[in-house]
């Protein structure tokens, strides 16, 4: 400012101070790692900090931005709790869940892709018998659902586990509205039977729209993108001697299959779930498929 007086003396050049921008970014992250016992953990944080360097850096982000970017995570934390995974969410969003499973779990020609679990995925779904039905309430479009759980060349799974999880026709998981919907509706684990066949009934699944009602739900509408999920059926397979596959079966025909929020839709998924008439006349749904595992990688 006008009238102040440098400290300098005449003719040195001014220099950052060890504390400045200079020595905050990526490069001094990683070598206060050089040298210490950080394995793979510390090779991560070192790239995410820089990454996250470079884009401070590009965007110019404003110590008032950066605190909206902290509130912002810290309410996706408060919104996470023992029913409802708003991480989760925001990763499936991002397509990030997607990239994860697509890097660590591909899949040969004519195995049946893996996707993700999505967050209202339950590891405490009951047993049902082979056969049974998943619908607590009834409440909806009568569905038959028949299925093989089969190797890579056509061979039967014989006792393998099947769980499997799914909206109402409203689109609402069980544990998205416990005071409306019975516990573990629409959820349950069968084991198939000696020819690798399994069988359940349940009631069709109807589309949704990713929850808005939390951080992640606002921050899609903010930006324009799409919540739309179409209507889809998950499954997590498990037999001995092979992959663990947790994939959707998704309906064909739903409007929504081209702009899947969470990047889930593959040809491969896509089956008719088809008009048939059930017990009484009435009509209801049928869907027939194949899950074809993986077999563990040798050596």
């Amino acid at each position: 400012m006008q009238g102040e007086r440098s400290v300098l003396p005449r003719g040195t050049t001014p220099q950052a101070d060890s504390s400045t921008t200079r020595n905050h970014d990526g490069a001094a992250f990683s070598a206060r790692l050089a040298g210490l016992s950080a394995g793979r953990l510390g090779r991560g944080l070192a790239a995410l900090v820089d990454a996250l360097d470079g884009l401070v850096r590009d965007l110019r982000l404003t110590p008032a931005e950066f605190r909206q970017v902290l509130d912002y995570l810290t309410e996706v934390g408060h919104a996470a709790d023992a029913r409802r995974q708003e991480w989760v969410l925001l990763a499936d969003a991002l397509g990030l869940s997607m990239l994860v499973e697509d890097l660590n779990t591909p899949r040969p020609a004519g195995c049946t892709p893996n996707t993700v679990a999505g967050p209202f995925y339950r590891a405490d779904a009951p047993l049902r018998d082979n056969g049974g039905s998943i619908s607590l309430d009834g409440a909806g479009v009568h569905l038959q659902v028949r299925g093989r759980v089969l190797a890579l060349d056509g061979t039967a799974l014989p006792g393998a586990w099947v769980e499997v999880w799914q909206a109402n026709g409203q689109g609402q998981y069980e544990n998205q509205e416990p005071d409306l919907q019975p516990e573990n509706n629409l959820r349950g684990r069968l084991k198939a039977d000696g020819q690798g066949r399994f069988a359940f009934r349940s009631v069709m699944p109807g589309g949704y729209a990713l929850p808005s009602d939390g951080p992640v739900g606002r921050l899609m509408t903010r930006l324009g993108l799409c919540l739309a999920r179409p209507a889809h059926i998950h499954f997590r397979v498990s037999a001995e001697g092979y992959q663990r596959l947790t994939t959707h079966i998704f309906d064909r025909d739903d409007p929504a299959i081209g702009r899947d929020a969470i990047f889930g839709v593959k040809p491969e998924l896509l089956a008719e779930f088809r008009a048939v008439p059930m017990d009484g006349g009435a009509m209801g749904r049928a869907l027939d498929l194949d899950l074809v595992l993986c077999p563990l990688r040798q050596g």
